[in-house]
This record gives C-alpha cells, structure tokens and sequence, in this order.
C-alpha cells in the first residue's frame, strides 16, 4: 500500500511540475517586463511615480528593491550600516509575508519568493515594472536580469557625472549623513575601501561608459532606451512620451506632475538633519510626530535649481 502511495503522490508531482514547466501557465506569473536600471539621481523617482499612474503600467510597491545587484547585501556594508540595514530587509519581508499592503521608497529584497510578491498586485496590466538605479552600477545586475527575463526592456538616464555626484552629497548632507564639505567628501571617497557605505560606489556610479556596456553585453539594443537627464527636463513631456513609446503603451497619457518628488533641499543647521535621520541614536528619544517638523525646520524650502532627482 504504502509503495501504491508514494507512487501515485510521485506521478502527481511530476504531472504538476510539467504542468507549471508549460509556456502558457508560465506566462501567467506575472513577473517584469522593464526595470527603470539608473543613474541615481537623474530623475527616476519622478519617472517612476508618474509611470505607477499609466492605466496599463503596473510599478513594484517598493521602489528600489535591488534584487538583482547581487552587491547589496548587508555583508558587504560597512559595520555602523549593516545592524539597520538587514533590521530593514527583515521588517520588509515580514510585510510581504503578512499579504499586507507593502508601500516603501526603498528596501532591498534578497529572496526570489518575496520579490515576486511585489507584483501580486498585477491585474489586467501588460507593461510590469520596478525603478532601482543600482542597477546600472551593479556587476551582477545585468546578467541576473537577462537570465531571468530575457525579453526585459531597460530605462537609463545618465546625468553629467559630476552634477550626479553633487546632487547626491546634497542629498547626504541634507539627510543628516554627513556635515562635511563637498570637498572634503570627495577626499573621503578617494581615500574609501570597497566596504559599501557613504563613500563607496559615490564615485563609481558615474562611470556610465563601462556600465552602458555591460548591459548591451547581455541585453540586445533595441531593448535598452537610453536618455540624457538634461534632455528630459528640458522637454518632460516629450521625454515621457519616448518612454510610453518604449515601452510600447498609450503614449498620449499624461501624468499628474503636480506634486515633485525627492526635491534637492539643503540644511540651515547641519546639527539638526543627524537627530531625525534613520539610524540616529538619538530619534529614539524625539517623539514621533515631532520629527517631520524638526527635520523640516532644519532645511531650507528648496534648492535654487530645477532638480528632481
């Protein structure tokens, strides 16, 4: 008897496994067809928000989920980063776990499984997307991506590397990560081992040429859009519309642009950003609701230049 079982529970799986190997049940997963890959700070997180709007576009709940640069992982942090940092991934994965709703501007996710509930939420979209910029920087990204979707369209925007670079030390210095000079950061970063952290990749980021051609190494051109970040904000729409094109969905739709995201500002007081920033030993003893006023007041309204980053 117990032989008839084990036999008969082995051709059912077997049956099942050749069922879930067959194209057309395959195609039903929904998994990403496009991946917003870089660079920081050129304007992807407004790319991806007005994106996440299109009727027929669907966007990972949490933008920047990473997975796919094998580099991001809490071993390869520096020490004062990795305790937070993995404390983070845990909370998230729990939250995919539970079948809560999972909303976040960032988080890394490492397992396939739960990266693949991202997307739980797709209906009846056809274009499935997500924005992580370290993508373009990341060895392993490429590669991962073309084996797991080899049909994958990928969105680059490059940005001068040097106004990248200033533009994310602002974003540092504002964020309460640091208090010191661009120069002096700059000095850091060329003094830095290959520890993840503040000072490293902020340099490699923008080497755009030998990143460019990694991914046209594993992915063909036709499926790589690649734009200058001071083409699009020079004409948004018409970038906005190349993309839609691109990726090949209604292009007369129009977002609402009316709220900006992630806008450069700057602090009055550099000794206020540090008490409110994730991480700070000290944001456990300032009430909550306190913090986005404290760390309001402590930056100016807004940097004097057009920046959506």
């Amino acid at each position: 008897m117990a032989g008839w079982i084990g036999f008969s529970l082995s051709q059912i799986l077997i049956g099942f496994i050749g069922e879930m190997n067959r194209p057309d049940i395959m195609a039903q997963i929904p998994i990403p067809n496009f991946f917003i890959a870089g660079a920081a700070k050129a304007g992807t997180t407004s790319l991806y928000h007005y994106l996440k709007q299109h009727p027929d576009i669907f966007m990972s709940p949490v933008k920047e989920p990473c997975h796919f640069a094998k580099e991001l992982r809490p071993a390869n942090y520096s020490h004062e980063t990795r305790a937070n940092l993995q404390k983070a991934m845990d909370d998230l994965r729990s939250q995919l776990n539970s079948g809560a709703d999972t909303s976040a501007e960032e988080g890394i996710v490492e397992d396939r499984e739960d990266y693949l509930k991202l997307f739980r939420g797709v209906r009846e979209e056809r274009v499935i997307g997500e924005a992580s910029v370290s993508y373009l920087w990341s060895v392993t990204a490429s590669k991962e991506i073309a084996s797991f979707n080899p049909a994958a369209k990928i969105v680059l925007i490059l940005r001068h590397p040097a106004e990248r670079a200033f533009s994310n030390y602002i974003y540092y210095l504002a964020d309460g990560h640091i208090s010191h000079s661009f120069r002096q950061h700059m000095d850091l970063c060329l003094k830095s081992d290959e520890v993840l952290g503040l000072y490293h990749p902020f340099l490699d980021v923008g080497l755009y040429g030998q990143q460019v051609e990694r991914w046209l190494t594993h992915i063909p051109r036709e499926q790589v859009g690649v734009w200058l970040y001071e083409e699009t904000t020079a004409d948004p729409d018409k970038f906005f519309n190349e993309v839609l094109t691109f990726l090949g969905v209604d292009a007369e739709f129009r977002p609402d642009r009316s709220r900006r995201h992630l806008k450069m500002q700057v602090p009055r007081m550099t000794g206020a950003a540090p008490l409110v920033r994730w991480g700070s030993s000290w944001r456990a003893y300032i009430p909550q609701g306190a913090r986005p006023a404290l760390k309001k007041a402590s930056l100016q309204a807004e940097w004097p230049t057009k920046d959506e980053c």
